[in-house]
């Protein structure tokens, strides 16, 4: 989320991913996907790189995190259908001539 201020001075938050679009003419309109516009004190600019600076936070909040792989299951656990984990869910792995459309 960021910080925003209403001309009145107050704070709000808002999520940075339902902003579609940002506009100043002379005051700064925030437009949400939904069509709900918030007037702020900020200028396009600010609002920007409030945003910039989030998206920039997720991303270095990822880098630093350690993912460890889920562990293979055995095929005999598996009541001998072959599945492969992706992402933590089971997918079917299919042969590799049936992947090309075989032979």
């Amino acid at each position: 989320m960021i910080l925003l201020t209403r001309l009145n001075g107050s704070t709000f938050a808002v999520n940075p991913d339902l902003v579609e679009r940002i506009q100043e003419s002379p005051d700064t309109s925030v437009v949400l996907v939904d069509g709900t516009t918030f007037i702020v004190t900020e200028t396009i600019d600010e609002v920007i790189s409030e945003i910039a600076e989030y998206r920039a936070r997720v991303i270095a909040l990822a880098h630093s995190m350690h993912f460890e792989a889920p562990p293979a299951v055995p095929a005999s656990s598996r009541g001998g259908r072959r599945f492969g984990v992706v992402d933590g869910a089971k997918a079917p792995v299919r042969p590799a001539d049936a992947r090309r459309g075989g032979s």
